[in-house]
């Protein structure tokens, strides 16, 4: 069977209604999307902190995180942050971060400053505010950009909050328990998947 007349498996998800997109561009959405880093924290350093200095929480690289449907990721500091909430989960494109270093020349910075869970690479994270996807047999439900705050000039540099205007990364809610794994988690870990 050729790969544009694969269908997908969506029993896995019994109990959620899929409206759209299609299925075929749920698999279209997840052949494109390569998962490059994996990020906790279990506190936070920027949000609520306005008017305060930035915590001290240190981000986590790790090889996989379990997504848990409606409550976000085990071990995050929004891991049952609040009902429904729309931040269980957030996206950043590798893209936009190799642009902003090169935009502002700094090439110093981990991607892991941004503070977002997941470093993607392959597709437009705005394409998928509003819409259903799944990665690695997640599904995942896009709710908003990850707004860009003036504490990305401090924790990147200079002009980063500017830069980051309408590409900041995705919120998502999280729709179904799984585990992501990085792809490049068997180099960065040494075999620890």
């Amino acid at each position: 069977m050729d790969d544009a007349n694969q269908e997908i498996d969506m029993s896995v998800f019994p109990s959620i209604p899929l409206a759209s997109p299609h299925p075929d561009a749920l698999l279209a959405i997840e052949e494109r999307i390569e998962i490059l880093r994996l990020y906790t924290s279990t506190a936070h350093n920027f949000f609520g902190h306005h008017g305060q200095p930035a915590g001290v929480s240190p981000v986590v690289e790790v090889p996989s995180v379990e997504c848990v449907a409606g409550r976000g990721l085990r071990g995050d500091r929004f891991f049952d942050y609040k009902d429904n909430y729309k931040g269980q989960i957030t996206f950043f494109a590798w893209e936009v971060y190799a642009d902003i270093s090169n935009l502002l020349g700094i090439h110093d910075r981990h991607p892991s400053v941004f503070r977002r869970n997941v470093i993607t690479r392959g597709i437009d994270l705005n394409t998928l505010i509003g819409q259903e996807f799944v990665i690695q047999g997640t599904l995942f439900q896009g709710m908003a950009e990850c707004s860009p705050c003036y504490w990305m000039d401090t924790a990147f540099g200079p002009g980063a909050e500017e830069a980051l205007r309408g590409r900041g990364g995705l919120r998502a809610r999280i729709l179904s328990n799984g585990i992501l794994k990085s792809e490049a988690a068997a180099v960065l870990f040494d075999g620890l998947v």
